[in-house]
């Protein structure tokens, strides 16, 4: 009986050691709002491991502005204006006829239609009547502005007594009013140093008129285009030696003795023969004050 009991005693005292020992391996739960936090930074600390570096949060963030659509319309007109000098308003069309040298028909972007014509220069006629290089110069204005676009400027008066609009003609935008490029964009000032038309000032379109008497200056010099036409002059029979008496001038309505040095200045495109005085004032021509004919 002895034995059971100090056996018994026994079981009893391992048993214990052993629920002992179990208690003292099993883990602390922690509680639920550590659990929380311990993920939260499990995952910071796995975001930092994979990127190398930390993560800017949203308040770390730069601010960029977005452009207003004010911006945007003085960013375009500003573009704009890097074009196109200030001051000079240009409308775009496009050539669908050419009349002569220095008219056109042009269709507006509207689609109006317009005829134009040039200012400060003259070209000689080729319609109602032909005048020497005029068939040339239309041929001319033809190829080189029909079916183009073209850029009007206008001046002081916008239409003649024929309700033409009057316009310098761009051949492409100008950036700004400078000698280089007037001669090379503007057709008006194309056509004078090319030969095909004379200074025609008419105020108050007169913006360009110094330009336009140096380029004209300069085609002269150069014999260009109608500059470089010999007076065809008649050369009458002896018996009819001074049949040509006076030279007339078209543009200025006025005649002259052939001596004179203004009818020496009369390009050929211009010149009027009469063979006395009266037959010059019958057709509306006017004495010159100078060689007083």
């Amino acid at each position: 009986m002895k034995k059971l009991i100090a056996v018994s005693v026994m079981l009893i005292l391992i048993a214990g050691l052993l629920a002992a020992c179990g208690n003292e391996a099993a883990p602390t739960p922690p509680a639920a709002g550590k659990t929380a936090e311990a993920a939260s930074n499990a995952q910071h600390v796995e975001a930092v491991s994979s990127s190398g570096s930390k993560q800017p949060t949203q308040e770390q963030q730069p601010t960029v502005e977005k452009p207003t659509v004010d911006d945007q319309i003085e960013q375009a007109t500003s573009a704009e204006n890097e074009k196109v000098e200030e001051g000079i308003e240009l409308i775009k069309a496009k050539v669908t006829k050419a009349v002569d040298g220095d008219t056109v028909y042009v269709k507006l972007e509207s689609g109006k239609e317009e005829k134009v014509r040039f200012i400060g220069v003259d070209t000689p006629e080729s319609t109602t009547k032909v005048e020497p290089y005029g068939k040339e110069a239309t041929a001319y204005t033809k190829s080189k502005l029909l079916g183009k676009d073209v850029w009007l400027e206008l001046d002081v008066q916008e239409r003649d007594k024929y309700g033409r609009l009057l316009a310098y003609v761009w051949l492409s935008p100008p950036t700004k009013e400078s000698d280089e490029e007037i001669r090379t964009k503007m057709f008006n000032a194309v056509l004078l140093l090319e030969g095909y038309a004379q200074v025609m000032t008419v105020p108050p379109n007169v913006k360009y008129a110094e330009y336009f008497r140096e380029y004209q200056q300069e085609a002269r010099e150069k014999n260009a285009g109608l500059w470089g036409l010999e007076a065809k002059e008649e050369k009458p029979a002896s018996s009819q030696a001074v049949s040509v008496s006076y030279i007339g001038n078209k543009n200025s309505k006025k005649f002259h003795l052939p001596d004179c040095q203004w009818a020496k200045k009369i390009s050929p495109a211009n010149r009027v023969y009469f063979k006395s005085r009266n037959e010059a004032i019958k057709a509306g021509y006017m004495p010159c004050k100078v060689c007083r004919p």
